[in-house]
C-alpha cells in the first residue's frame, strides 16, 4: 500500500509538472513581445528562494508560481494586452484583473491551491498599496513576494515595446529605492 500511495503521488506530481508546463507556454504565447520572460523570472525566483533557505515545499510552490505568475494574461483582451503605449484608466482596470483570472485557472489542479494564492498576490506592494487586495507586508505570501521582485526585476532590464531596458545598474538602483515600499527589502537583498 505504502508503494502505491508513493507510486500515485509521484503520478500526481508528474502531472502537475506537465500541466504547468503546459500553462506556462500559453501564458508565455500570449506575451510575444517578451520572450523566455516566464523562464527567466522562473530561475531568478528558484535562485532567492535558495538563497533564503526555502524548504523544498516552499521552493516546489515557487517553482509553480514564477512560471504561471502571467497565467491570467490568457484572459485580458489583445488590444489591452498587445497596446503599444501605455495604457489608459479603463484598459489599467482590465489588466489588473489578471491575477485573479490565473488564481481561478490555477486553483482548479488539485494540489496546487497555495500556487494560485500566490499568483492572485503577486501585484502586491509591501506597503499595502497593490491589487487585487491590498495585502500589506508578510500577509502576502512569500513566494508573491519573491516573483514580484524577479518580474519587476526582469522587466525593467527587458527591452518591451513601450520602453527600452534601463538596464542592470538602473535596475538595481531601482529595486534598491523601492526597498521597503514595492518589494519586500529581504528578497531585494537575496537579489541584489
Amino acid at each position: 500500500i505504502a508503494f502505491e500511495n508513493l507510486h500515485l503521488q509521484r503520478e500526481m506530481f508528474d502531472s502537475q509538472v506537465e500541466i504547468v508546463t503546459l500553462l506556462a507556454g500559453v501564458a508565455e504565447s500570449r506575451s510575444k513581445d517578451t520572450p523566455n520572460h516566464v523562464k527567466r523570472v522562473g530561475h531568478l525566483a528558484d535562485l532567492i528562494g535558495e538563497a533564503c533557505g526555502l524548504e523544498s515545499r516552499a521552493r516546489e510552490m515557487l517553482r509553480y508560481a514564477a512560471p504561471l505568475h502571467d497565467i491570467g494574461k490568457i484572459g485580458i483582451p489583445d488590444e489591452v494586452l498587445h497596446e503599444p503605449g501605455k495604457l489608459n484608466e479603463e484598459q489599467w482596470e482590465i489588466m489588473k484583473q489578471h491575477p485573479v483570472i490565473g488564481e481561478r485557472i490555477v486553483s482548479r489542479i488539485p494540489g496546487l491551491e497555495d500556487v494560485a494564492k500566490a499568483i492572485r498576490h503577486e501585484h502586491e506592494r509591501w506597503d499595502g498599496r497593490g491589487y487585487p487586495d491590498g495585502l500589506k507586508g508578510e500577509r502576502i505570501p512569500l513566494a508573491s513576494r519573491i516573483v514580484l521582485v524577479c518580474d519587476a526585476f526582469h522587466a525593467m532590464i527587458t527591452d518591451r515595446p513601450y520602453r527600452k531596458s534601463i538596464g542592470m545598474a538602473e535596475a538595481r538602483n531601482e529595486l534598491s529605492m523601492h526597498a521597503g515600499t514595492q518589494f519586500d527589502p529581504d528578497v531585494v537583498g537575496a537579489l541584489l
